[in-house]
């Protein structure tokens, strides 16, 4: 039997690569990936894969063409356009759903990537610099990749497991993306600094910065409101999204 050849695409990082090792394949800024097949779906099918939460991750690494990539070194924007790339690839660009009871259709293709700007990288590596306006802290910071993120949600876990009533998510994730409070890099301090120092306003602002400044794809459409005043509306992440028979 002859070997299929299946067609692969490429997709660009909102990163460019930038802010992996030069050693690491993810620095080419950008992912070769093949079409979904009946394989993958079996993946979106699999309830264990779905109850567990890791449906989407099991996808994207099938879908990934180079195996030297470590899905673990990816930050979240890359995986979104990872994710974008295979259901325009899967499905369509065509992206139905409901919005206000009104039906709204979305062309993926249209969504904006914010890239990088890498004249706000330190050394050209994964680290940032912003100052807390409200208290002038300078603080360095780097952009979370799914191993944080794992690492994070294993904290979050213990910590609600010790007192079922709190509620860390927050500040364990600023803890585990400060690099440095006023060139103090010891964990232990920075720790200590979100805990006891950090004001709710400085904390907000951060995450204002983080949230327009990540590269990432920017998951908005225009919508028309009741007023007639045309607004920024979040696409929602709807079961039709990688299941659009649903």
């Amino acid at each position: 039997m002859s070997e299929f050849k299946f067609p692969t695409e490429e997709v660009e990082l909102p990163s460019k690569g930038l802010i992996y090792p030069k050693e690491n394949p993810l620095s080419s800024g950008k992912v070769e990936m093949k079409y979904m097949t009946a394989k993958e779906e079996d993946i979106l099918t699999n309830q264990n894969y779905i109850k567990q939460g890791i449906v989407i991750d099991k996808l994207l690494k099938s879908l990934i063409i180079d195996k030297n990539v470590n899905y673990d070194d990816l930050i979240t924007g890359d995986k979104n356009a990872i994710l974008i790339a295979a259901r325009v690839l899967g499905y369509g660009k065509d992206y139905n759903f409901k919005y206000n009871n009104e039906d709204i259709n979305v062309d993926l293709t249209t969504l904006e990537t914010r890239y990088l700007d890498e004249s706000t990288m330190l050394e050209g590596k994964n680290e940032f610099a912003f100052t807390l306006p409200h208290t002038s802290t300078a603080i360095t910071y780097k952009i979370l990749n799914s191993r944080d993120e794992k690492k994070i949600e294993a904290e979050i876990k213990g910590l609600k497991k010790i007192n079922k009533g709190s509620s860390p998510d927050l500040s364990t994730r600023l803890k585990h993306m400060i690099l440095s409070v006023n060139g103090e890099t010891e964990n232990v301090k920075i720790r200590e600094f979100v805990d006891n120092y950090l004001l709710a306003r400085d904390s907000r602002s951060f995450r204002e910065h983080i949230r327009k400044t990540q590269p990432d794809i920017v998951m908005e459409f225009d919508y028309m409101g009741e007023n007639g005043v045309e607004e920024d509306a979040v696409v929602p992440m709807t079961a039709g999204f990688l299941w659009p028979d649903a």
